[in-house]
Order: structure tokens, then C-alpha cells, then sequence
């Protein structure tokens, strides 16, 4: 069952306090921070998903410096935005990202939207990504549901629903709407938005969290019931699975490496890759026959996806072109700037020569 709704004179207490405690105590340093930049603060947020921020701030920092406005990234081709994503992950964000610029330019002449509504119909904006632009950038009175605020107002409000279950989502949206600062305290919805993600990435842990020194210990039902861990509830899992893959890796005699893009669905999509097999036979029917060609096994290794685990298998061919329309050879210059999957950038750079 989930919480009762909370009146809203709590509401008003506890919104105080979170903007209260963010003012002294929560993260003021980062690079989009402290700006009204509706471009910067959608590059972080979508960065940010399923990504840490030490690892988001160097890419940040690059991406601002090749695509400085959202006119400039609509501009850019995919293969350099995804040669600047490289490494990151989860490679349908930097897609959405490019295919959301340039309808920023089209529908809305190169201004974002000032609504977390208009902002959500665009491509991979969602609901919470959309109301972290609106209330950042515009003060709209609209509540966010990361990973992390969801785990902080699961807990405050002792909120026992099932997060797998949309219906039990869309309560706690209602919720922790309740919870915002007043419409017309524009800068405290702004300084809310950023408080409740801070206390849920630095106090308000998944294991262990600091209870003791949260701004909002004294209403949280969870420290009260002596059980915080349990809270968010999720009880469906995904199951992992796993996958075997084998890589062909060609060079020739002045070092370019044989590239192909991959289709625009399935894995690692869109992206420059080498020659990827479902088995070792498929593999060997893209070689030249077998007097022309030497080949060696290198160390298989894992690749762990969010739900699936890669087991690579790297087979070296040197010297000779391998079968394959749509491939061609690419030098080291240019290779190190394309948008590669993480695994195949890690064997690249691992065997080249010195």
C-alpha cells in the first residue's frame, strides 16, 4: 500500500528544508550548475542517465566545446556526435540527443520550449528529463522522478507501492508534486529540484544511507520504521542473460583496421564496429581462402551490458582484405575519432601496434 498523501503544510516544511539544506550544503561546483542554459541542462541530464557524474564531465566539457548551442549540434552529422559519445554507453541517448537538436531548430526556431509538456514531446526527453529543463530553466512548478528521488520520497513518505507497476508510478508523481515549493516561488522550485537530487546521490544512499545527517530525518517514515534499505519496492527483475560474439579483427600492412557500420537496429545500432559474427563458422566464411590468410585466436573477454553479458571473441586476420560489402579500411587518425563500441575501442587501442 502506499503513503497517504501528505498535507500540505508538511509539504511546505519539507520543501523549505530540502531548499534550505541545498543552499548550505548540497553541490554548487558542477559545470551546469548554476545556469539558466536550457542546452546545458538537457546535455547533463541526458549524460547523466545511467552514467556517473566523474565520468560525465570530461564528455560535457568536449561536447560543449564541438557543439557550443543546440543549433551547432543540429548542424553536427551523427558520426561526430557519436565519436564524441564514445564510451559512454547506452548509445540510443546520443541518437535521441541529435534527433531532439534538430527539431529544436525546426519546430521551435532553436529555442527549447518552456514547458515540461512541449519540452516531453520531444525526442528522448521523458517526463522527469523534461521537468528538470522546465524547473532549472524556467521555474515551472513541476516535480522530477530520478533514481534518486524516487529512493528519497519513497523513504520520507514511507511510499510501499511497486515501482514496476506504472500505476504505483504515476501516485508517486502525484505526490511528490505536493511536495514542491509554492508556483510562485520560482527560484526555490529550482533549488528544490536540485536539492532532492543531491540528497539522493550524496546522503540518501541505496545501502547504508547517512540518516543521521538528512534535513529531513525527523518526517522520514522509513528511518522511523528502522528499515530505509527497503524502500524503493521493486519486486519485477529483469532477467539477465548472455550472448557469444565473434570479432573479426583485420589490419593491414600500413595499420588501417576494416571497419563496417552497423544497422540502424540490434546492437551497439549505427555505430562504426568491426565485423561482428554470431558464430565462429560465419566468421570464417568472410576470410579469404584459407592458403592466403593467417588468422590467431586472441583472449576471449566479457562485456557486461545493463541485462546482458558479451562474451567477444577476437580472431586477428593479417595482411589480407576480409568479405563484406559496406566495410572499408580505416586508418588509426580516423578510427580514434568515430563513434566505436566501448569493447571494440578497448581492443583496438589494447593491439595496436606500439
Amino acid at each position: 500500500m502506499s503513503a497517504a498523501a501528505p498535507h500540505p503544510q508538511e509539504s511546505t516544511g519539507f520543501a523549505q528544508r530540502i531548499v534550505d539544506w541545498q543552499r548550505s550544503h548540497g553541490r554548487s561546483e558542477l559545470p551546469w550548475q548554476n545556469t539558466r542554459d536550457p542546452y546545458r541542462v538537457w546535455l547533463s541530464e541526458v549524460m547523466l542517465q545511467q552514467t556517473q557524474v566523474s565520468t560525465v564531465l570530461g564528455y560535457f566539457a568536449r561536447f560543449l566545446e564541438r557543439f557550443p548551442n543546440v543549433s551547432a549540434l543540429a548542424a553536427g552529422t551523427e558520426d561526430e556526435v557519436f565519436g564524441l559519445w564514445s564510451g559512454l554507453g547506452y548509445y540510443s541517448r546520443a541518437r535521441n540527443m541529435h534527433r531532439c537538436a534538430g527539431e529544436v531548430v525546426a519546430r521551435f526556431g532553436g529555442e527549447f520550449p518552456r514547458t515540461a509538456a512541449e519540452l516531453a514531446t520531444l525526442p528522448g526527453i521523458g517526463r522527469s528529463t523534461a521537468a528538470a529543463i522546465a524547473a532549472f530553466c524556467f521555474g515551472e512548478r513541476v516535480a522530477i522522478l530520478d533514481g534518486n528521488v524516487k529512493r528519497v520520497l519513497t523513504r520520507v513518505l514511507g511510499f510501499g507501492g511497486d515501482m514496476s507497476s506504472a500505476a504505483q508510478e504515476r501516485a508517486l508523481w502525484d505526490q511528490a508534486t505536493q511536495l514542491l515549493p509554492p508556483a510562485e516561488q520560482k527560484e526555490a522550485i529550482a533549488r528544490y529540484t536540485q536539492g532532492v537530487m543531491d540528497l539522493g546521490a550524496t546522503v540518501c544512499l541505496p545501502r547504508k544511507p547517512s540518516c543521521m545527517i538528512c534535513p529531513v530525518n525527523s518526517a522520514c517514515v522509513a528511518l522511523r520504521e528502522g528499515q530505509p534499505e527497503r524502500y524503493p519496492v521493486k519486486t519485477r527483475k529483469l532477467k539477465r542473460s548472455a550472448q557469444s560474439l565473434w570479432v573479426l579483427l583485420a589490419r593491414d600492412a600500413v595499420g588501417r583496421v576494416w571497419l563496417e557500420k552497423r544497422p540502424a537496429k540490434g546492437i551497439w545500432a549505427g555505430l562504426h564496429c568491426l565485423p561482428v559474427f554470431d558464430s565462429r563458422e560465419d566468421l570464417e566464411a568472410a576470410l579469404p581462402p584459407a592458403g592466403q590468410r593467417h588468422v590467431q585466436d586472441l583472449a576471449p573477454f566479457v562485456h557486461v551490458l545493463t541485462h546482458k553479458d558479451l562474451h567477444l571473441h577476437p580472431v586477428l586476420l593479417g595482411g589480407v582484405q576480409p568479405q563484406g560489402e559496406g566495410a572499408r579500411w580505416v586508418p588509426a587518425d580516423e578510427w580514434r575519432r568515430l563513434g566505436l563500441p566501448a569493447p571494440v575501442r578497448k581492443l583496438l587501442l589494447e593491439t595496436s601496434p606500439s
